[in-house]
């Protein structure tokens, strides 16, 4: 895990190497092929995939099993002492649960490492001594207790901060609701399009958690509405990189996005912890742009896929986006139409909704202080299936 900050005028440029084909498994093994490590026998190496949620692999939501393999085989080759898979999930999802849903912990055990539920065992505090938000952070753990972590995210679009990438990846080491805490936090507002507090908050954590390396698996990454509730997009890309803001740069390229207008990333690299100038990183091969893809983006609001419904989001966490986002997938059509106000159903996540419309759903915990104001649904996050019955229950009352 690297601490030390890397400085922005570097005269070295980082080395980023992107790959392309069918067989994820090369791609990956590739592409960490062209990176030059530092001797690691006798260390203690972390893998980190995606595997946030109960979801079966291949469905551009948690990363690709042949990707999380060919990790495996190669840092084998270096005779550490041990290779891990850990993951600490959403609230309500368990890391050993999601890593066999998403094909990972068959491929960790037909190679003898060991998967690790980092929320397992105490927390530690870790200081964010330069921290414009966070003034430390609660960690898993296990995190440390290894020498080497690796960041091995899914190329994917997410609805709060634009893209999910390596940096990203690495709230999967804060511990339980330590991560729902980073969607909580107040900070001045920002000039429009120029983050959240949210992207602070990210900024702040890679000050003190970033990966030594990054795996970016963009073999079928997720477009559209991130982090789980979009499109699968077949992309065959691998990027790897020993800097992760040059790796998550170029990613973010390769999805169709240019790396300044990604709020966190640019906030990174104003600190000075690395370049996403493309014109300063070493990208092989040289034809990398070719492979450039095009990421449907984020919508702004959610109403623009459900034009029936409107969702008052204000800075919500990912979990109980999630359920929103399922729960209007799901259950939509079966939502009683008696609590639609004018053809719409009215919705609100996140803690800082203000002045509720009478009759609002208010899903989650974080939205209680406003439960008078219409139908309140507890939970961190709620089911979605509950949300439905919840609702139903309120349309007999009526």
């Amino acid at each position: 895990m690297q601490k030390e900050k890397t400085s922005f005028l570097s005269t070295t440029p980082p080395l980023v190497t992107v790959t392309r084909g069918d067989d994820p498994y090369e791609n990956a093994f590739k592409a960490l092929s062209a990176l030059k490590l530092p001797p690691l026998a006798g260390k203690r190496i972390l893998l980190k995939p995606n595997a946030g949620r109960l979801v079966p692999a291949c469905s551009g939501i948690t990363t690709h099993p042949s990707v999380v393999a060919a990790a495996i085989d190669f840092f084998r080759q270096f005779s550490p002492s041990e290779i891990l898979l850990g993951e600490s999930p959403i609230l309500g999802v368990r890391a050993l649960d999601a890593l066999e849903k998403a094909g990972m912990s068959e491929i960790a055990r037909g190679r003898g490492v060991q998967l690790v539920d980092l929320d397992e065992g105490p927390a530690f505090e870790l200081p964010v001594p330069r921290g414009k938000l966070l003034h430390s952070l609660r960690v898993c753990g296990p995190i440390r207790e290894v020498d080497y972590l690796v960041s091995i995210p899914v190329m994917k679009t997410h609805m709060h901060t634009v893209v999910s990438l390596s940096i990203k990846n690495m709230k999967g080491v804060l511990w339980r609701r330590e991560k729902a805490r980073l969607h909580q936090l107040e900070y001045p507002a920002l000039p429009p399009g120029q983050g959240k507090a949210l992207d602070v908050a990210i900024a702040d954590m890679a000050e003190v958690l970033r990966p030594d390396l990054a795996l970016i698996d963009g073999t079928i990454g997720l477009e559209g509405l991130g982090p789980s509730e979009g499109e699968p997009k077949k992309a065959n890309l691998v990027v790897a990189s020993l800097d992760c803001l040059a790796a998550d740069a170029v990613a973010a390229f390769l999805m169709g996005f240019e790396p300044a207008s990604i709020p966190h990333l640019r906030m990174a690299a104003e600190r000075g912890l690395g370049t996403i100038d493309l014109d300063r990183i070493k990208i092989l091969p040289p034809e990398y742009r070719l492979f450039q893809q095009s990421f449907a983006p984020p919508p702004k609001k959610i109403s623009i896929q459900y034009p029936d419904v409107t969702v008052h989001d204000c800075n919500s966490c990912s979990a109980c986006l999630s359920t929103t986002l399922l729960f209007l997938r799901r259950y939509l059509p079966e939502v009683p139409k008696s609590l639609f106000q004018d053809g719409k159903l009215i919705l609100g996540i996140g803690k800082d909704i203000k002045d509720p419309p009478p009759g609002i759903v208010l899903i989650g915990n974080c939205t209680a202080a406003h439960k008078e104001a219409g139908i309140y649904i507890p939970g961190c996050p709620p089911i979605a299936s509950s949300i439905l019955l919840r609702l139903k229950e309120k349309a007999d009352q009526k």
